[in-house]
């Protein structure tokens, strides 16, 4: 309901929009309610009129584009869907008689009688009638045009419902009258429009005219007049623009006229064979796919209803030697025969016939046509017994034709009739691909005719179908030989036909049936075609075959044979058959046939090389000795018919020497000493070599053995072969009579080849008592051709077949010495490996050929010597031997050249094969860490070989491993993405380190540390994945190899850190380790010397990082530390574990469970080696790598440990156990100085972080034995940090540091002043920390820090003293301090002139302390120390530390009440303005106040000021001169005469002699002063 709603309101605006928008903007409009109109399956009777008024107006207007009006139409049109009859309404309205309409509304009347054919019917008579009134009025083309659609598509409307006029709603109506009115328009348009209509009009009247005769066609009235009009529309044939349309119209009149069955005229039947033979047989021009099409339909329409005049018609035609016409025929008769017209069946003899006329034409397009029509015809069963051979005879002949213009090879040829035989060829095999030789009538065409075509040669390419076609002909009447009824077996009847013989067959069947091993279609189905005709070959074969055939095809089930195997089995196959047969007459007929068919076959064909072997089978059944004997001596008279002649008489005559020895042997001496060699040779140079060579016979004794029967060889070997053979090779390395270095490489294979051959002939016969005398002296044959070959080439396939006869020869008896076989494989080593890369050896082939023999040589080469050397380890029992032959391939597997890596992995792959078994006490560890590696090479057959080798070390000796997992892995070894590489030898690394015997472990890490210094980074990273896979598997039982590995890393690490890569697998090991064996690991790191260098640093930090051993290393370090500084005495040893430590902790490992014990037991060692200088033992004799200036360092045992310890707190500071120092870095200076040790563990201590209450009372825990430590040092250290700790709250409630107390208060007496100051600092300290316990021990507490106040030769015990007093007095009452204070006051008074400013500023803030503390007792006493006291105070106003300065005014103010003198309060307030006063004006205020108040002060200022003359701070100098003038100034004169005239005098003068400007500036005034004040006073001065 949603979406109808929705769907309104859309029409609804775009309604509103229509009388709005501009007529770009109607074509979206229009197109969108087109969409709209035909998704909705209900609209709203308002919209649909609003909608038909919109669109008819539209559609009607001129002034609006052509292709909006059509769009408007559509719309009108598919609103009747909606509202039919509203829309036939709007239309007809618009409709009107003898008034010419709107084109657009002729073609919506037209559109709908189409789309709604049912409605439209009930219209059509008033809509012909109102039509027929407006022809006359009609003059626009365009408007003609538009009545000619019309009219084509009322008729469509009316055949429609005249055909059909069951299916409608409503009763019958009267057709008649509707085919009347369409008759008048039609004849009226045909008669008025059509002879002078332009090509557009013509073209409506063509699409108009097949519907509309098409509708007359029912009328007998009407039928004349409309076929006459067929006669116009075949006339319009001519513009490829129309002929579509007119065989479309054509197409419907034909198919009313079969539909109405009506007869056409005989002359208008021509006419469309004619017209319509020329619209598919076009020769100026290629006939429009389309037209083509709706042609053929014709065709098959006439097919149907007048075969026979159509037949007649197509062999008239055929007969003409147009190439066109006759391949349009042919291709017609195909569709028709395709279309099984049941018709044309009656006619197959006149299509056979018609088929017959071609089949002598030579063009290629008229003989595919005909072979397709043949294929067509066996598929539909149109071949007569009688007359169909031909057509068979045809298809085989046809493919002969065509495969031997192709062979011809002629210049002239075009290609595009190269192109067309091919076709024709491949026609023939398609056609023979899908012949079923059991279609009714095919079996008596066929057989027995059929197997002419088995032996003639040029049949062979149709042998796979020709086959199959036999079997399935004789299998099918083996079958109904079962039936009485059916049975008629075949027979071979020659009749007319020459049939070939049985052993002709068998010599074709049994040559194909070697392809089968290739997987050749022929191949199978000849040695299936054997298996159904034995009766045909020979009756007594018929028992054998059937027990034999099932066995022998076993092998091709599921994939192809091994050619070899293949070839065995058939040569088995014929020897037991012609045993069975049994007919010497029979046999040498067939070897006859083998000879005769020995042209059938090209030299260098499978089937040819085989045909020899099966003659000499043949030969070697045959029990006619002289027949054999005759064959073997013509054969090596003229062997030019084999082919290739040395092949061909090699195979012939080594097979036949099976059974034939003597005869074989006779026969060759006899031709050997007949013939003149140096004549044949000369006539072989000048005339094509026509007969048989010294080199060639050389290849045939080699055969000869190679086949001899094995009981009959050894006797006959030495004269009668090897001598004969070493004779000729002799004799062709002879010029002139004398021997030379023969280069003759045709000459080396052959004698090399047959060598070969003798020594595998030897070995086969398994004598174990032979010995053969020959065996070195070939051995020196094979190894001088080796050696001549050059170190840059691989042209010649001289090493190959050389390395294969050394193979076979070293297996015989006698046994050369071990060194021998050593000399053996190096020499052949050297001269194959380092051959250029295979890419650079193909470059000199010259072409393609060249370097694909190229690369098979190289293939051959390195598969050779892989044997070789294979078969020369392993024959050895000694594993020593084995391993030192290993040792030989050793420097090329890890060759800086790939290519030369490549070879020597493949030739180890071949060696270590699955099927070896090595020696007893074979070792591989050091083998595997070798080749192991190379499972991640640059390579991947290296890759490949690697792994391959890998496995094959471990089957070797005796080690199962997973091989089908193993060989999964390696299988993805090929992909190029190095990730996926490391991947794979990862997952290899963990199946197979698993297996690898523990006692060879060390030699195994020894190669793989060897690699991470030499081999490729790949490699590299391999070695290092192997040498952990290894460490985790066997690391627990390394205990007894641990120092001797650990010796081996150590010493490989100086090159191995200049390739960080290696550096980290090294790394890894060390930590894998030690994951085991963590304590041996770090003793033996711990033995290095100090400073440590960046190997030992790297291995530390390597265990510190590995998640595994970090916690243990570090415990293992704290335990050694502990126990070393257990006598609070430090030694080397104990600064080794802490520079450890410090790399450990340097890599940011976790140590806040650890952190207490390791930061107590690091100061300690600070402490312990405070001011020590420790020798270093000499550098260790190894391998070291030093950077450039690098120089030993002599170390500095507690810099070393205060490193470690400030690494400490680093690391504690990102954990949250200690904060940042006051002292920034400074504080590790002070930590490692001897005199400000001290200082640092205050301000270490302070950085703690104390909110970690539970690690600072850890701390403190481990530290409490400190301050009773036997070592001055140490207990400094403990009672420093104490002293810092004893402000901290918090640790006074958590910890117990009651104790500490204690102890700091008797340190307090300590005669070391630093450890006393310390104390006296702690002391102070408890007053923030816990002041309840200040109380508590106030006497202890006092009387220790007073006593520091006497300690004058050290300042700094007096200063922490004075502070300490002032933390503690601000907790006690005058009452506490009663006894201790005078002697505090008068103590501190000596400290205000004190040189340090800490000193002098601590003091006066004591003595302002002390004055709030002065109970009744003391004010008297406090008031004269004032009094004494205030010069001070006031000449330090000014100074040189500005605190003191504020400091001394704020004493001032405390102290002036205790002597009366309030009144100066407003001077001293002229100190707290921003800019102070000048020290001139100050004293004169404030000496005029005074002077008021108290003259007695006055003076007493005056007598103590003169001290401060000689004060050697220049402002204190300066301000005391200025106080005494304004004493002077305001003295009575009573006091004036009082004065020490003299006395000031001299020290004024000295004073303005002062090196300060304002010193003698103020004592001339000062002077001046005095003397006025004298003469105003009348004193004499």
């Amino acid at each position: 309901m949603e979406d109808s709603t929705e769907i309104f309101g859309d029409i609804n605006l775009t309604l509103g929009m229509l009388s709005k928008e501009e007529d770009i903007s109607k074509e979206d409009i229009y197109s969108h309610l087109t969409s709209v109109i035909q998704n909705a399956d209900i609209l709203d009777d308002a919209i649909v009129q609003r909608l038909i008024y919109y669109t008819s107006k539209d559609m009607r207007d001129n002034n609006i584009p052509r292709e909006i009006r059509m769009l408007a139409g559509e719309v009108l049109v598919s609103l009747a869907a909606h509202d039919f009859n509203s829309v036939m309404y709007e239309v007809q309205s618009n409709f009107r008689i003898l008034e010419l309409p709107n084109e657009f509304v002729v073609l919506a009347l037209a559109e709908l009688a189409t789309s709604y054919v049912s409605q439209s019917i009930p219209f059509m008579m008033m809509t012909l009638l109102t039509m027929q009134t407006m022809l006359r009025l009609v003059e626009d083309e365009k408007m003609r045009q538009t009545f000619c659609i019309a009219l084509e598509n009322f008729s469509k409307a009316i055949y429609k419902y005249v055909n059909h006029w069951r299916d409608f709603p409503y009763p019958r109506l009267d057709a008649n009258r509707l085919s009347d009115k369409i008759f008048m328009l039609f004849r009226y348009i045909m008669e008025k429009w059509a002879p002078l209509a332009p090509s557009e009009h013509t073209l409506a009247i063509v699409k108009a005219h097949g519907p509309t005769v098409s509708l007359l066609l029912h009328r007998e009235d009407y039928c004349e007049f409309a076929l006459n009009q067929v006669f116009w529309l075949l006339i319009q044939y001519g513009d490829k623009d129309t002929d579509f349309h007119v065989t479309q119209s054509l197409k419907q009149i034909l198919t009313a006229v079969v539909l109405y069955d009506t007869g056409l005229p005989r002359n208008l039947r021509r006419s469309i064979f004619t017209s319509l033979l020329h619209q598919t047989c076009r020769q100026s021009e290629p006939p429009i796919k389309e037209n083509e099409i709706e042609a053929s339909s014709c065709f098959l329409i006439l097919a149907h209803s007048n075969p026979a005049d159509l037949l007649e018609f197509f062999d008239e035609q055929i007969r003409s030697s147009n190439e066109a016409i006759r391949t349009g025929i042919l291709t017609l008769l195909r569709s028709a025969v395709n279309a099984e017209e049941p018709g044309l069946r009656n006619y197959i003899t006149s299509i056979e016939r018609t088929v017959k006329v071609v089949m002598g034409d030579l063009s290629t397009k008229v003989r595919n046509c005909t072979l397709l029509l043949i294929q067509t015809m066996c598929e539909k069963c149109y071949i007569e017994a009688r007359e169909g051979w031909p057509l068979i005879d045809y298809i085989f002949s046809q493919f002969a034709m065509s495969n031997q213009k192709l062979e011809k090879q002629a210049k002239s040829k075009a290609q595009e009739e190269e192109q067309g035989e091919r076709s024709v060829r491949e026609t023939s095999l398609e056609v023979l691909k899908t012949l079923d030789p059991l279609v009714t009538g095919m079996p008596q065409v066929l057989w027995p005719r059929i197997l002419t075509f088995v032996v003639p040669a040029e049949y062979t390419g149709t042998l796979s179908h020709l086959f199959n076609i036999i079997r399935i002909l004789i299998m099918a009447e083996e079958r109904k030989k079962h039936d009485p009824h059916e049975s008629t077996a075949l027979v071979i009847s020659t009749g007319a036909v020459k049939l070939p013989s049985p052993q002709q067959l068998l010599a074709r069947l049994l040559v194909i049936s070697i392809l089968a091993s290739l997987g050749k279609l022929c191949g199978v189905g000849a040695i299936g075609l054997l298996k159904v005709i034995p009766e045909i070959i020979h009756p007594r074969l018929v028992d054998l075959w059937k027990a034999r055939m099932p066995e022998l095809l076993h092998p091709l089930e599921g994939k192809n044979a091994s050619i070899v195997l293949w070839e065995t089995m058939l040569l088995q196959l014929l020897k037991e058959s012609l045993w069975k047969i049994s007919d010497a007459a029979w046999t040498s007929q067939l070897s006859r046939d083998f000879d005769q068919q020995m042209d059938s076959y090209s030299n260098t064909s499978t089937e040819k090389k085989f045909l020899w072997k099966a003659l000499g089978t043949t030969l070697a059944s045959c029990q006619d000795e002289a027949f054999v004997s005759s064959q073997i001596k013509d054969f090596l008279a003229a062997p030019i018919h084999l082919g290739d002649q040395r092949q061909g008489i090699t195979s012939i005559v080594g097979y036949c020497a099976e059974s034939h020895l003597d005869i074989v042997l006779k026969a060759l001496k006899t031709f050997q000493d007949k013939e003149n060699f140096f004549m044949n040779r000369c006539k072989g140079i000048f005339s094509g070599k026509k007969s048989l060579t010294k080199t060639d016979l050389i290849v045939v004794y080699g055969a000869v053995a190679l086949h001899a029967p094995k009981q009959q060889l050894l006797a006959r070997l030495d004269q009668d072969i090897l001598a004969q053979i070493l004779f000729l090779y002799d004799q062709c390395s002879q010029v002139l009579g004398v021997t030379v270095i023969n280069k003759d490489m045709d000459l080396q294979m052959s004698f090399t080849r047959s060598i070969t051959e003798v020594g595998i002939a030897v070995q086969d016969t398994e004598d174990q008592q032979f010995q053969f005398s020959y065996k070195e002296m070939l051995i020196g044959y094979m190894l001088d051709m080796i050696r001549d070959e050059p170190l840059n080439s691989l042209a010649s396939p001289v090493r190959w077949k050389a390395l294969i006869a050394i193979r076979y020869l070293s297996k015989l008896k006698p046994q050369l010495p071990f060194n021998d076989h050593l000399t053996i494989l190096e020499e052949n080593i050297r001269r194959l490996l380092p051959l250029p890369p295979l890419e650079q050896l193909k470059d000199e082939g010259e072409t393609d050929k060249d370097k694909e023999h190229i690369n098979f040589l190289y293939e051959r080469s390195m598969d050779a010597l892989g044997k070789l050397l294979r078969s020369m380890m392993w024959d050895n029992v000694d594993a020593q031997n084995c391993e030192e032959m290993f040792n030989l391939l050793r420097m090329w597997l890890v060759s800086n050249k790939e290519w030369e890596r490549e070879r020597a992995f493949q030739i180890t792959a071949n060696v270590l094969a699955n099927d070896i078994e090595a020696p007893e006490n074979f070792k591989i560890g050091s083998l595997l860490g070798l080749i192991a590696p190379h499972s991640c090479d640059t390579l991947p057959t290296i890759r490949q070989a690697a792994t391959s080798s890998t496995i094959g070390l471990f089957h070797a000796k005796g080690i199962r491993l997973e091989v089908e997992r193993l060989q999964g892995l390696q299988e993805g070894l090929e992909c190029g993405d190095e990730q996926v590489q490391i991947k794979i030898s990862s997952k290899i690394a963990k199946i197979v380190c698993k297996s690898i015997p523990s006692e060879e472990i060390q030699m195994f890490l020894e190669e793989m540390l060897d690699g991470l210094e030499t081999l490729n980074p790949m490699c590299t990273k391999a070695c290092g994945i192997w040498m952990i896979a290894a460490l985790k598997e066997h690391g627990a039982v390394l205990e007894n190899q641990l120092l001797e590995i650990l010796g081996t890393i150590y010493h490989h690490m100086p090159v191995l850190r200049q390739k960080e890569e290696s550096l980290q697998f090294m790394l890894e090991a060390i930590s894998q380790i030690a994951s085991f064996h963590m304590d041996s690991v770090v003793v033996n790191l711990l033995q290095k010397p100090l400073p440590f260098d960046r190997d030992t640093k790297t291995l530390w930090k390597a265990l510190a990082e590995n998640p595994a051993s970090s916690g243990k290393l570090m415990q293992a370090l704290i335990d050694k530390l502990e126990a070393m500084l257990e006598d609070d005495i430090a030694g080397i040893d104990a600064t080794s574990v802490a520079c450890a430590m410090y790399e450990v902790i340097l890599t940011g490992a976790h140590i806040t469970p650890l952190y207490p014990e390791l930061f107590t037991l690091l100061l300690k060692l600070v402490s312990c080696t405070l001011g020590l200088k420790m020798p270093i033992s000499t550098w260790s004799h190894r391998r070291r790598v030093m950077q450039k200036g690098e120089r030993q360092q002599i170390p500095d045992p507690c810099r070393l440990s205060t490193t470690t310890l400030k690494c400490l707190q680093a690391q504690a500071m990102r954990e949250g156990l200690a904060k940042e120092s006051d002292e920034g870095d400074n504080l590790w200076t002070l930590l490692s100085s001897p005199d400000a040790h001290h200082k640092g563990v205050c301000a270490l201590a302070r950085s703690m972080a104390v909110w970690q209450h539970g690690v600072i009372l850890n701390i403190m825990e481990h530290l409490l034995p400190s301050l009773t430590s036997s070592s001055e040092n140490y207990r400094i250290t403990g009672t420093a940090f104490f002293s810092e700790l004893m402000k901290e709250q918090i640790l006074w409630k958590h910890g117990n540091l009651r104790d500490v107390l204690i102890f700091m208060g008797q340190s307090a007496w300590d005669s070391n002043a630093t450890l006393r100051q310390m104390a006296i600092q702690g002391l102070g300290n408890t007053a923030s920390g816990a002041p309840h316990k200040v109380k508590k021990h106030k006497q202890m507490m006092l009387e220790s820090i007073i006593s520091g106040l006497y300690h004058l030769a050290r300042t700094e015990v007096v200063c922490e003293s004075l502070k300490a007093l002032r933390k503690i007095l601000e907790l006690l009452t005058d009452r506490d301090v009663s006894v201790y204070f005078k002697e505090m006051v008068l103590q501190t008074r000596t400290f205000f002139e004190d040189e340090q400013d800490d000193v002098r500023l601590t003091a006066i803030f004591l003595f302002e302390d002390l004055a709030s503390l002065t109970g009744r007792k003391w004010k008297i006493f406090f008031a004269e120390e004032i009094k004494k006291s205030m010069i001070s105070f006031l000449l330090h106003l000014w100074d040189p530390n500005p605190k003191i300065g504020a400091a001394c005014r704020d004493v001032l103010v405390i102290c002036i009440p205790f002597l009366g003198l309030q009144e100066l309060y407003g001077v001293l307030d002229h100190l707290l303005e921003q800019d102070l006063p000048r020290a001139r004006d100050f004293y004169r205020q404030f000496c005029v106040k005074l002077a008021k108040k108290n003259q007695e002060i006055l003076w007493i200022l005056h007598t103590h000021s003169f001290t401060f003359f000689a004060s050697s701070w220049e402002t204190i100098r300066s301000a005391a001169v200025k106080l005494t003038d304004a004493i002077v100034l305001n003295l009575t004169n009573q006091y004036v005469e009082l004065l020490d005239k003299e006395q000031l005098t001299l020290r004024l003068q000295a004073l303005r002699q002062d090196p300060s400007i304002g010193v003698q500036r103020a004592a001339e005034a000062a002077l001046q002063t005095l003397l006025r004040r004298c003469r105003e006073t009348g004193i004499p001065l």
